[in-house]
């Protein structure tokens, strides 16, 4: 029975000192640039680099304008979702809306300044 004590003892006490290397999780962002319309109205999805929640408000606030149904970042997958009526706005003017709120789409870079400004957090990795 000490036997198995010790034993017991001297394994706990050696998983507690060895150290623990974290695995990262290495994922690869998959890039998208597609566009459809149907009676003027468009549904378009694009990649924009961004990190946190605060991107999103950024991002989607960045897209208050007329024309805009629609607008929806997904965080993980960094894909900009979103719906306009062609006639009032153009995928262009929607992607430059965004690169001016300093973030990267898949067609267009934010300024350096604009950049800049953006909350540490909100800082991405730039391509």
């Amino acid at each position: 029975m000490k036997k198995f004590l010790v034993l017991s003892m001297v394994a706990i006490a050696s998983s507690c000192s060895t150290p623990v290397t974290p695995t990262l999780k290495k994922t690869t962002l998959k890039i998208v640039d597609k566009t459809s319309v149907k009676d003027g109205i468009a549904e378009s999805k694009f990649t924009v680099w961004g990190n946190c929640g605060m991107c999103k408000q950024t991002i989607e606030k960045s897209l208050k304008k007329e024309g805009i149904q629609k607008a929806d970042w997904d965080i993980d997958a960094k894909i900009m979702t979103i719906t306009y009526d062609t006639s009032k706005v153009s995928l262009q003017t929607i992607q430059q809306s965004i690169a001016d709120a300093g973030y990267d789409n898949v067609r267009l870079k934010g300024s350096d300044a604009a950049y800049a400004k953006l909350h540490e957090c909100c800082q991405y990795e730039r391509k």
